[in-house]
């Protein structure tokens, strides 16, 4: 059994949607940081707010998306808020999306 690089993780988190934003989370820059040890994936990531409503459908839908790779045994997620989210931590794709000029 091949485990998954984490750019495969990274592009399969791009159909897990923040659905306030309707926009996936990698892009809008929630991913920190994916670590990958025998099958467990763990991922490092935040939400836009702290009491963001949608937390449970946004985690659910990493967990979800991430279980139905090929190698994967477990999903392990680590919310962090430090650094907080904030819309410059969006790509260059997202910030257009949005309206958003570029710095």
């Amino acid at each position: 059994m091949n485990q998954p690089s984490s750019e495969e993780i990274r592009e399969a988190l791009k159909d897990v949607f923040d659905p306030e934003l309707g926009y996936n989370i990698v892009d809008l820059g929630m991913v920190y940081a994916i670590k990958i040890d025998e099958g467990v994936v763990k991922v490092t990531m935040t939400l836009t707010t702290p009491g963001c409503p949608a937390s449970d459908m946004i985690e659910g839908g990493v967990t979800q998306r991430l279980a139905a790779i090929e190698g994967v045994t477990a999903v392990d997620i680590d919310l962090v808020w430090d650094p907080r989210w904030s819309p410059q931590s969006m790509s260059p794709a997202a910030k257009e999306h949005f309206g958003i000029a570029a710095e």
